[in-house]
């Protein structure tokens, strides 16, 4: 994988979240189904398509907030899912029509495979972070504490 970077880091922090949620058929039903809930479908929608990227076209996002090819190509998937099932419902439908659509696992399914590449991208990417070691008196306290318990 060429790790393309991310110029947009806070926009990466949204839409993460956004597909994991719509990896997760638990969370949709407890949370997005919810009154009480702020997250709902149409916001976890606009996260991905309008706010923070662009699901249906997300090559422009390379760099900015996708790290790899292969990412865009995996937003772009779940971009296809979701429009078939929105076409097939229709774009004023409520939630649990979408999440009741045959289409649904598609959209599932997508989002858990992107959910899965972000993650280990952003890991691969955190490991090659130089590490932070303790000042040797923080050290020596932290063996002394060890020892005391």
């Amino acid at each position: 994988m060429i790790d393309h970077g991310i110029a947009l880091p806070e926009h990466r922090l949204h839409i993460v979240p956004a597909v994991v949620a719509l990896a997760s058929p638990t969370w949709q039903r407890e949370v997005w189904l919810d009154p009480d809930r702020f997250e709902d479908l149409d916001y976890t929608v606009h996260v991905l398509f309008d706010d923070f990227c662009d699901a249906d076209d997300p090559l422009p996002w390379l760099g900015q907030c996708l790290r790899s090819e292969e990412e865009v190509e995996l937003m772009a998937r779940l971009g296809a899912a979701y429009g078939a099932v929105q076409e097939a419902v229709g774009a004023a439908a409520r939630d649990e029509v979408y999440l009741d659509s045959p289409g649904w696992p598609g959209v599932v399914a997508a989002a858990a495979r992107l959910a899965q590449v972000l993650v280990a991208n952003d890991q691969a990417a955190l490991s090659g972070l130089p590490r932070c070691r303790a000042s040797p008196a923080a050290r020596r306290r932290a063996r002394r504490r060890r020892l005391e318990d």
